[in-house]
């Protein structure tokens, strides 16, 4: 099984070795990045690519580990058994599958997005450890032993918020997506809006990554912030002329489809200020 991108994703020939190499050696694929990069999207692009499922698994700040093997509701077993009903005698019932009891339980291989590990305890990573590197799982309510009927492709995403643990690290093969280059990013520009004019995708490339490149700028506007933006100039119906600045506007049209925070719209303002205060 090799993933060599799809019409929809423009993967970089260093992701698509790593992808690759993690399968290979059959260990999880880390990918770090600044948000907006197309992690998450990797992990469905690679599923289907492969022609196989993808089970996600979104974490959040109050995740545990232990919901991704399974859950045990000892409060509706004890309602139950209050209430008399016969379920009570069969504790499977209680048993709540999760993410990795799902992949590992499918009867074929699939793609396991563990989404964002990053927002999660710090010892949310440590806990899931000999689950992915044995592939299996004790159930103690049932004393089953589930292991995996073929080894899911997981993919780990982290927006590189907080350190990992080294143990974690060192069973993962890492990539870091960077922020595409113009050329790569005017070829996922033409994926999302192949129609585009020459003229304005030029002009608004070069407006993106001057404000990209700005100095003090606290947050950067990402890949999935510019399609955002391309998409409404073109709803605007907008050509290059339209975006042209006049010297003093440091901000460029529609500009909070790329700049999210107050800060840095204040930036732009007070380099506006200071234009027009030279002249």
């Amino acid at each position: 099984m090799r993933f060599e991108g799809t019409d929809t994703y423009v993967a970089t020939d260093d992701l698509t070795m790593a992808v690759n190499a993690a399968v290979t050696l059959e260990r999880p694929l880390l990918v770090k990045g600044e948000p907006g990069t197309g992690k998450t999207e990797l992990a469905r692009q690679v599923a289907d690519a492969l022609g196989v499922p993808m089970i996600e698994w979104s974490i959040k700040s109050t995740t545990k580990a232990q919901q991704g093997l399974y859950e045990y509701d000892a409060v509706s077993r004890l309602r139950d058994s209050q209430l008399g009903d016969e379920r009570v005698n069969d504790v499977s019932n209680y048993i709540r599958k999760g993410k990795l009891w799902q992949a590992f339980e499918a009867d074929g291989k699939v793609v396991l997005l563990i989404d964002e590990v990053d927002k999660a305890d710090i010892e949310f990573p440590n806990d899931l450890l000999q689950e992915l590197d044995r592939m299996e799982f004790h159930v103690y309510e049932t004393g089953e032993t589930i292991r995996a009927r073929h080894r899911p492709i997981v993919i780990i995403t982290s927006n590189n918020e907080k350190e990992l643990p080294d143990a974690f690290l060192r069973r993962c093969f890492f990539h870091y997506i960077r922020f595409p280059d113009p050329d790569t990013l005017r070829a996922i520009v033409k994926v999302h809006h192949p129609g585009l004019k020459e003229s304005l995708l030029n002009t608004a490339l070069t407006q993106f990554y001057e404000l990209r490149e700005q100095p003090g700028l606290k947050k950067k506007p990402s890949t999935s912030e510019v399609l955002d933006w391309l998409k409404l100039l073109l709803a605007e119906d907008l050509d290059a002329d339209d975006l042209k600045r006049d010297g003093v506007n440091a901000l460029p049209k529609l500009h909070g489809a790329l700049l999210k925070n107050e800060q840095d719209v204040h930036l732009f303002e007070r380099l506006a200020f200071m234009a027009r205060s030279g002249r």
